[in-house]
């Protein structure tokens, strides 16, 4: 896990690892990319980490399901355990805001509903500690930032295979007693136009959420956890970014008034305590489902109402 130190740090600290039978209560938790509906998005890892959390506010900031590479033929058990979790925590009191990205964008056409603790949104205005906080996907600056042709090709379903791909050669690297590694993750922070993209995505969040008087810039898209603050024509605005579930693996999480990056690490949960045990199995068999649905049936499934005489909230 990575801190946030203070008041306009730059630099990010590995600090506690926490085990997984230790659900930890946080104010917020934020998660992007997720890309539930391909096979690049880590589900398994996804509901790990989910189960180790209690939240008071998650926030799916965007391309949480991935509409654009939707197959009815693949989308396995763990995908849909992962939003029946997320139903679950949601009816457990956690307020759940899904933000459209542009891989979901099939949902914006729902923008502003609401349904007991789950509510649709293609932005979010939070102010914490006298702070305001602009929350959003971050392909609008898509039009700000003209694509180089290196960025196009990695997009897509070329994308999809190169992930594909990159699973497949970990199962060997994992064999063989390696560690894992990503490919596109190392590609895209060694090719100099990815690199620019990334730089000009950042400065340009930072440059809009000063003009427009935000403390903080929230963003996911570009698949790079960031935490990065600095002066803006005099202001002072601090830009966070997610990461992603593909690649990196890690959310943003706000507790005590201060936000860190948590970074995935499968020896966390390698260890499974004796008396947990009966219980998880039980919650995993509440989570049982028939894997293939449409994308009607997985929209059915977020927009269901959690709890029975909840009422819609704002």
């Amino acid at each position: 896990m990575w801190e946030l130190s203070g008041p306009g740090a730059k630099s990010s600290t590995l600090i506690t690892f926490y085990p997984a039978f230790m659900k930890r209560e946080l104010d917020i938790a934020i998660l992007s990319d997720v890309h539930l509906g391909t096979y690049g998005c880590h589900a398994r890892e996804l509901l790990n980490y989910l189960k180790s959390i209690k939240p008071a506010m998650l926030i799916l900031n965007g391309d949480f399901i991935d509409m654009w590479q939707f197959r009815k033929r693949y989308f396995p058990k763990e995908h849909i355990q992962v939003i029946q979790r997320i139903l679950k925590m949601s009816a457990s009191g956690t307020k759940v805001y899904y933000i459209t990205g542009n891989h979901d964008d099939l949902l914006r056409r729902y923008s502003d509903f609401s349904s007991g603790n789950i509510h649709l949104r293609d932005k979010l205005i939070l102010n914490l500690k006298g702070q305001n906080y602009w929350i959003f996907h971050g392909d609008i600056f898509d039009l700000f930032i003209r694509y180089s042709p290196f960025i196009s090709r990695i997009g897509g379903k070329g994308y999809d295979w190169l992930i594909r791909l990159n699973r497949f050669i970990n199962k060997l690297r994992r064999f063989m007693g390696m560690s894992q590694m990503s490919f596109a993750k190392k590609v895209k922070y060694r090719v100099k136009e990815a690199v620019k993209f990334i730089s000009d995505f950042e400065n340009t969040a930072l440059k809009l959420a000063a003009e427009e008087d935000y403390d903080y810039v929230i963003c996911g898209h570009i698949h790079r956890p960031q935490m990065r603050a600095e002066e803006v024509k005099g202001k002072k605005v601090t830009y966070l970014n997610s990461g992603d579930w593909v690649e990196n693996l890690t959310a943003l999480e706000y507790n005590w008034g201060r936000w860190s990056i948590y970074e995935y690490d499968e020896a966390d949960f390698q260890y499974v305590n004796p008396i947990l045990s009966v219980k998880e199995a039980r919650e995993d068999a509440d989570e049982e489902v028939v894997a293939s649905p449409s994308v009607e049936e997985v929209f059915l499934e977020i927009i269901r109402k959690p709890v029975e005489g909840k009422q819609s909230a704002g």
